[in-house]
């Protein structure tokens, strides 16, 4: 039985209350609304997966914002927020053992990590160098170099991808010749990409839902990593529709004003009449994170009307433009400014966005792929 109680909180913002403290961005961003603004302590970044702290999965806490309510509960009580004849649509994409060991020619050792496979056997990839236990960004690669990797595999730089910033390069255009088939080279010598927060290596096994079906994406696409198969099992129990949908997510974006890049999806058939169809009876389509998102909005009209598709998808959610194939999203929480936020905006609006990450602060959420849950409705 959900066990939870309907917060309503007044946030104050001295000096002494950094979780509670959350601003505008000072200006118009380049590529959308103003984001929010705020300081994210280092505690509250998940550097381990819950397993690692005596949790199941599906026990990381669940925020939920629905209408002018935050309410705290676990994301175990999922079932409890939704409707029978309502649909929920997940990213089916796994993640791939996208890190790579690399030399360049210089002898200097780099990481690659790969992002995202374009048409005509090109690679969007980006460069790291080692830094302590982390990588860092490198900026200074140069077009044409060939970089070695393990077993006899070379990696050879094109041209830039995407935004350049002055003479800073972060992805490129590449080929990859491998010894061996993709999949079986990256178990064999990749890893999950892994940044700062996270201490240390964790296997493949913790980068995937239970529900990947096909290998692509370069970061989990997490907000569906809390799900377990006795909670879907559950939530058909319940009436809820479970609908598949893929799209590949390439890496983070780095800069805070950098819109998402091209990411390929399909949208089956039937995942779109579900959609229609819960929209025609009065039900909801709830999201399970910002890649599903992402996949609706390029094949749902501006009558939101729901249609299958493949291919490759560069829309970039604001509010300005809205949100029309989803009545609900289930997202991790975003960082400072970060181009997610201009669409839980777009989902949410900004009142209930800024209390919502009040709340989040002040309660001690986590943060990141191994964090905890935020369901808006």
């Amino acid at each position: 039985m959900l066990n939870t109680q309907i917060q309503h909180r007044k946030f104050t913002n001295g000096p002494d209350d950094r979780r509670g403290t959350l601003s505008l961005v000072s200006g118009p961003s380049p590529v959308g609304s103003d984001r929010l603004d705020f300081e994210l302590p280092p505690d509250l970044e998940a550097g381990e997966p819950p397993e690692a702290r005596g949790l199941r999965r599906d026990q990381v806490r669940l925020m939920v914002s629905r209408g002018p309510e935050v309410i705290h509960a676990a994301f175990q009580d999922l079932p409890d927020f939704l409707d029978p004849g309502d649909v929920l649509i997940v990213n089916t994409s796994g993640t791939m053992n996208a890190a790579l060991q690399a030399i360049r020619d210089n002898g200097q050792e780099t990481e690659v990590h790969l992002s995202t496979h374009l048409p005509g056997g090109l690679w969007v990839v980006e460069l790291r160098l080692p830094s302590g236990d982390v990588t860092e960004p490198f900026f200074h690669a140069e077009a044409g170099e060939m970089l070695s990797l393990a077993g006899g595999g070379t990696l050879t730089l094109h041209a830039p991808y995407g935004v350049v910033h002055g003479d800073r390069v972060r992805l490129w255009h590449s080929t990859i010749s491998l010894p061996l088939p993709l999949d079986e080279y990256l178990s064999r010598h990749g890893a999950p990409i892994r940044y700062g927060y996270v201490k240390e290596g964790w296997p493949t096994s913790y980068y995937q839902t239970v529900y990947a079906t096909e290998t692509g994406s370069a970061e989990m696409p997490s907000a569906g990593r809390a799900f377990t198969p006795e909670l879907i099992t559950s939530l058909v129990a319940h009436g809820v529709h479970v609908a598949p949908l893929l799209l590949h997510t390439g890496v983070a974006s780095l800069e805070e004003d950098e819109p998402p890049y091209d990411e390929y999806y399909r949208v089956p058939t039937e995942t779109a009449r579900l959609a229609n169809m819960a929209h025609d009876s009065g039900k909801r389509v709830v999201a399970v994170g910002t890649t599903v998102i992402r996949a609706l909005e390029t094949v749902t009209g501006e009558d939101s009307v729901v249609h299958p598709g493949v291919g490759w998808t560069g829309v970039y959610i604001t509010p300005e433009r809205g949100i029309r194939a989803a009545d609900g999203m289930l997202t991790g929480l975003h960082e400072p400014r970060s181009s997610h936020l201009a669409m839980l905006e777009a989902m949410a609006g900004r009142d209930l966005l800024e209390t919502a990450y009040k709340e989040a602060l002040k309660e001690g959420y986590l943060w990141h792929e191994f964090g905890d849950l935020h369901l808006i409705l």
